[in-house]
């Protein structure tokens, strides 16, 4: 049972972490549902090591071609002068993007845990996470119709402001229901790029993020280990959201290059909702 259930939270977030409906929020609601005790940090950390293969693997080329850039200007930093690689000035962006949400998170993660991570989430937890859901839906909206009438930036035309607009926004998914992809997807449209870039932007943007959630977890595991019976759990978890988040990406990539993102907003609407419909009625999972 431990087994299953493992799986279907790594398909979860694999699913959701990104497609921009937010992994957080469902990684909250659906334990709510069935009444699912949360695993420990062992299993939260397979989670993150699963979607950063999976962006990695996709997005391979891109991150090989951003370190190459990185290595090639490096004697050129401390003179004050960026890569001239393109690829390569986008990777130091990334990096210097991710520090909101990393100082952000050393600050609220605790009382992030203390709220939405508890064995019994409260129902005000629970009514953040609806608005959440539906307030970043409506922006996502917003800003996809604003998209649809711009050509958009070539990737790697993307700058400072851009990295820095769409880094700050990602600070705002510590908030479960604003969704990470979601978020940065949104602002990189606000910003000028087509959804397709927007996508690659905001992907790669979070390996960072990802890598260092993950790399704390697996100082956690190395001082404290595996908790008994989690084990299987543990690869479980690995493997589905490895899998998954691959093919979540694969899709989305293509999916965007044709269509709106409508069908994720309604999505968002409805589910936060629903959720607050469950809540209204006094439903305790």
């Amino acid at each position: 049972m431990e087994v299953i259930r493992a799986i279907v939270l790594g398909v979860l977030q694999g699913l959701t972490e990104f497609l921009p409906i937010s992994s957080s929020a469902h990684l909250v609601i659906v334990p709510w549902l069935f009444g699912w005790k949360p695993f420990g940090l062992a299993f939260d950390t397979s989670l993150h090591l699963g979607t950063l293969v999976a962006v990695v693997v996709y997005f391979f080329k891109d991150l090989l071609a951003i370190v190459i850039g990185v290595l090639r200007g490096w004697r050129d930093l401390p003179r004050g002068r960026l890569p001239q690689d393109p690829m390569g000035r986008l990777g130091l962006y990334f990096v210097v993007a991710t520090l909101p949400a990393a100082i952000l998170g050393f600050v609220l993660q605790s009382a992030i845990d203390e709220h939405f991570h508890a064995d019994t989430v409260s129902d005000a937890a629970l009514l953040l996470v609806a608005v959440a859901l539906m307030v970043m839906g409506l922006l996502l909206g917003l800003a996809d119709r604003y998209a649809s009438t711009r050509v958009g930036r070539p990737f790697e035309a993307l700058g400072f402001r851009e990295a820095m607009i769409v880094g700050f926004a990602q600070a705002l998914a510590l908030i479960p229901g604003v969704s990470r992809s979601g978020s940065t997807i949104t602002a990189g449209l606000f910003a000028g790029m087509s959804r397709p870039t927007a996508a690659r932007f905001s992907f790669l943007l979070g390996v960072p993020a990802i890598f260092g959630a993950g790399l704390l977890g697996l100082v956690d595991l190395q001082q404290n280990g595996v908790p008994n019976g989690e084990g299987w759990a543990f690869v479980a978890g690995f493997l589905s959201a490895a899998i998954v988040g691959y093919l979540a990406i694969a899709g989305l990539m293509r999916f965007i290059a044709t269509r709106s993102m409508r069908v994720f907003v309604v999505y968002r609407l409805l589910l936060g909702l629903t959720l607050l419909g469950l809540l209204a009625s006094g439903f305790r999972g």
